[in-house]
Formats: C-alpha cells, structure tokens, sequence
C-alpha cells in the first residue's frame, strides 16, 4: 500500500483492495462476471453516451466508457475553471448510468446525480453542483490519476463496466458558424465559436477542432479500443460528443485500425449543430472529418430516417450495413428507450458473430 501525493489517502494497487467484494474492487475487470460475452467500448459523451451505457450494460459486463473531455459549462466548467481538472460532468453520468438497477445501484446513481441548489436568500459556492463532480474531483485530488480516481469512483458504485477520459488533459472544441458578409456582400464570412457549451447552441457548424490538437489520448482508452469485439460511436450532441473522438489524432487511429467491429448509432432527431442535416448527412459529416474511417454496422430507427436509399448508399461506402431498430422511449421523443436499444444490440451482435 502506498501514500498518495498529500499523504491522506491509501492508494491500492488496483485489484488487490476489495477481495472480499468484487463488486466493490477498483479494478473494473473484477467487477465483471464471467460468460464470455463481447467487449463494447462505447464512445461519447453526455445524455448519448449515458444511453448506450444504460442499454450495453444489459447484455455484457463487459463495457468500458470513452468520454469526452472538453466541456466547459455548469458545475464541469466551474471545477475545470477553478482547479484545472479535467471537467467530470460527462464522466459522472457515464458511471451512473453503469450503476445496476439493485437498491445500492439505484441510490448511488441518484447519490451521483444530485445538485446542490441554494435559495435566494442564503446563496452557497455549492449551487448547481453536482455531488458526484465533487466527489471524482476529490479523487482525483488524493491519488493524482484521473484513472485511478474514475476506477475507485466505479469501485464505490458498483458500476458494471469502467469509464476513462478520452485525453488525460483537458480540450477546447472550437467550429466555425457562416455569418451574413459585412454590408450585405455575396460571401459570407466565419465566426469562430470556442467551448463546448457555445458551439453546441449554433447550426451550420463547420471546421470543428480540438486545441491542443495534438493533445495526448489516455492510453488506457486507447488499450481498450484496441482489444473490443466492438467499438460503439454515438448517440449524442455528433460535433461535440461524437465527432472529437475522431478528431484526437492518438484515439482515431486506435478505432480506425482497432481488429473488432464499428458501429455507429444514429440520433433519432436533429440536434442543434445539425439541423436541417438528414441521417445519411449525419454520416458524412464522420467521413468529411476521417475519411478513413470504416464501419460494420449502422443502427438507425426508422422513423428516424428521411430517405432510406440515401443512407444505405452512404452506409454501403463507410462499408457498413444499416439496421432498423424502434428503439425511440415514446413517439415524438428524441430519447432512446434503453431497453429497446438493449434489444438492438444483443441483436446486432448475434448476428456478426
């Protein structure tokens, strides 16, 4: 057992800390029990990912969250700002969506979720904070590893799967917005637009970046990548949870050489980034931004999907297949139901065995 950095908490080699408990081990590997069943990396970020995990952890134990880390807005932004962490917002609600439905699960996940909200006449530092981001910050803080504190914070949920930052550093995601040329010319010019939380808000977003944009991927994401049966892109917010997994050189060519399978899953409506795009568009913003991209499988509900022929066509040269699934929660809802998107993929993963 060794000290961590302030001398105040004991950091266990991962494995070795919760034998009586495997549930309750860091060490994610142990907390998966056996049968054999396929590897998923699921990639993403926010209310998208948290549906994927939500669904995957139904039907493997064997799942590992690849989340994104430049968000800077709410109590994320605030921490990132504060104490030059990595923002743990989109990292909480992918633990909490791995915690089962059992009462521990169920009281953990809520436990995570949970924000501070002061009244007007007594305002806190503490507003709009969200319990679990204080907790993983001060993880982070006793053990100076953002995996060991995502591992540890797993390890106290029971969380059936592991979660890992895309980067171990924090990012900047910036695109350029079209704006009406000065003096009504024929060419329109471009406004950057810098954060996740702004760029997420504009349409006819283009020229999507990270800074640093050599920043270095997590190597245990990249691990993970490397050795899935499946790597899982989207649902989500695609320019700002979707795409910069494939704009982090270190990660993009871990899922564009990984040996296991791709699949991508649509959004069932068009966020604000892309309004007005079709889901076929939605693919070829992916191959406009990595053209070496390839993919096996694309689950897409059908009501969700304007021109059939058009997707398949785009499908067929990303060298893909598309699946039609109803996996919407209620009609006219753009959320996923996670049990039908459950039944979507033990499905899709029966049939490419």
């Amino acid at each position: 057992m060794t000290a961590s950095p302030t001398g105040a908490f004991p950091r266990l080699p991962l494995g070795s800390g919760a034998d009586a408990d495997p549930h309750h081990s860091p060490d994610a590997a142990a907390r998966r029990p056996g049968g054999g069943r396929p590897s998923v990396v699921a990639l993403g970020g926010g209310h998208g990912l948290s549906a994927n995990l939500a669904a995957l952890r139904r039907i493997t134990p064997a799942v590992t969250a690849v989340v994104t880390v430049a968000d800077d807005g709410g109590s994320s932004g605030r921490l990132r700002d504060e104490l030059g962490v990595l923002p743990p917002g989109d990292l909480r609600m992918a633990l909490a969506a791995l915690c089962d439905d059992s009462e521990w699960g169920r009281t953990w996940r809520d436990v995570m979720q949970h924000r501070f909200s002061s009244t007007a006449e007594r305002p806190t530092g503490l507003d709009h904070h969200a319990l679990g981001n204080l907790l993983i910050v001060g993880l982070w803080e006793l053990l100076g590893d953002p995996v060991a504190g995502l591992e540890w914070a797993g390890a106290l949920l029971g969380a059936r799967g592991r979660v890992l930052p895309m980067s171990t550093v924090p990012l900047v995601i910036e695109g350029d917005v079209p704006e009406p040329a000065p003096g009504g010319g024929p060419a329109p010019t471009l406004r950057t637009i810098t954060g996740q939380a702004h760029l997420a808000k504009q349409a006819d977003v283009c020229n999507v970046r990270l800074v640093p944009a050599d920043a270095p991927a997590c190597p245990e994401a990249v691990g993970a990548v490397g050795a899935a049966d499946w790597v899982v892109l989207g649902p989500g917010s695609w320019h700002t949870s979707v795409l910069p997994h494939l704009l982090l050189p270190g990660l993009r060519e871990a899922i564009c050489t990984a040996p296991g399978r791709r699949c991508v899953t649509l959004n069932l409506s068009p966020d604000t980034e892309t309004r007005g795009k079709t889901a076929a568009d939605h693919l070829r913003v992916l191959q406009a931004y990595c053209p070496e991209l390839t993919l096996d499988v694309i689950l897409a509900d059908p009501s969700a999907t304007e021109d059939r022929g058009d997707l398949e066509r785009v499908a067929a040269g990303l060298g893909a297949a598309v699946h039609y699934a109803d996996v919407r929660a209620s009609p006219g809802t753009g959320v996923h139901n996670s049990l039908k998107l459950a039944a979507a993929y033990q499905e899709i993963l029966e049939r490419h065995r």
